[in-house]
């Protein structure tokens, strides 16, 4: 599936994917009104808003980009009903032949790790059949639990030629609290060392061909300089940068994350794409017109990830 993401990001030259998190005040009042009035407000209403106001940012950008990151508790928050406008969302994204990563960042032991493997990139024995749940391409993992609650995933990617992206140093204001800590005797900050395990995981799992494993890693946007360290310490893995655009990051703070071949990170927007209407530079769309404005902002942030890069 690594290889499959790199393919499509040569093909669209966007190394970008739109995190689908969508939350009611982000849905136009048109399509919240049209839902209502068949489910009432509900939660099964407001699912059918969420998927329906996902459903034309999807045929808007389709063409533009490799992949969609659907982050889970956005539909969690409505319950079952929720759970099923994610997993349309997984259906219809892979339909239009997008790559899917699973905003999921679960993170257990035993047991525990092997169900979500299994529920999210596998497949699940029911007796004589095996039967894929929500089929995402890629998911995030958090590994503070250790190698215990990585290792059911690596198990999975191998089996099923998926992968994960590795929590190593967050896009969040307070990451540093514990990724920054200096370890004793290591004289390095946490966040190195999640990167060096994270190559090593990685190392297990690298495809038959190409120069990119299945295990990659998240670092923000919004920490430039730790991203220039860890594309030293992870030459092999591809990084999920979150935190462009509504978090502070621009195209100027990426260069650091990619190789020299121009691959090795994949740079996400969220709101700042899926939301773009509600914005002053894409006012003139209005609620009609939204998913035309998340059009709009693809194609911004794809000439400023570009010109950063032929500017390094």
């Amino acid at each position: 599936m690594i290889n499959k993401l790199i393919s499509k990001i040569q093909k669209t030259n966007a190394p970008i994917v739109v995190g689908l998190d969508p939350t009611m005040k982000f849905v136009p009042e048109y399509i919240k009104k049209a839902a209502f009035a068949e489910y009432g407000e509900t939660l099964e209403g407001a699912a059918a808003a969420i998927w329906q106001y996902n459903k034309g940012i999807v045929d808007a950008i389709c063409d533009l980009v490799p992949a969609v990151k659907p982050q889970i508790a956005m539909y969690e928050q409505f319950g079952v009903p929720g759970m099923k406008a994610f997993q349309k969302t997984v259906d219809y994204c892979k339909e239009k032949d997008l790559v899917v990563i699973g905003d999921v960042k679960r993170g257990d032991i035993g047991s525990t790790s092997e169900a979500y493997a299994v529920g999210h990139l596998g497949k699940v024995q029911v007796g004589g059949s095996r039967l894929a749940g929500f089929n995402e391409d890629f998911v995030t993992v958090n590994p503070y639990l250790g190698s215990d609650g990585v290792k059911p995933f690596l198990k999975v990617c191998k089996e099923e030629r998926k992968g994960i992206f590795v929590l190593v140093k967050t896009s969040n204001p307070s990451s540093g609290e514990l990724q920054d800590r200096i370890m004793a005797g290591e004289e390095k900050p946490l966040y190195e060392l999640v990167g060096q395990q994270v190559a090593d995981w990685g190392a297990e799992c690298m495809p038959g061909s190409g120069t990119y494993s299945y295990v990659g890693a998240v670092v923000g946007a919004t920490y430039p300089e730790q991203g220039r360290i860890l594309r030293k310490m992870m030459p092999h893995t591809f990084i999920l940068v979150p935190g462009y655009g509504a978090q502070g990051g621009k195209g100027a703070d990426l260069v650091h994350f990619f190789n020299e071949d121009g691959l090795g990170a994949i740079i996400n927007s969220s709101r700042g794409i899926i939301a773009a209407y509600q914005q002053e530079q894409y006012a003139r769309y209005g609620e009609q017109g939204y998913a035309e404005a998340s059009r709009a902002a693809v194609m911004e942030m794809q000439k400023d990830i570009a010109q950063a890069l032929e500017g390094r």
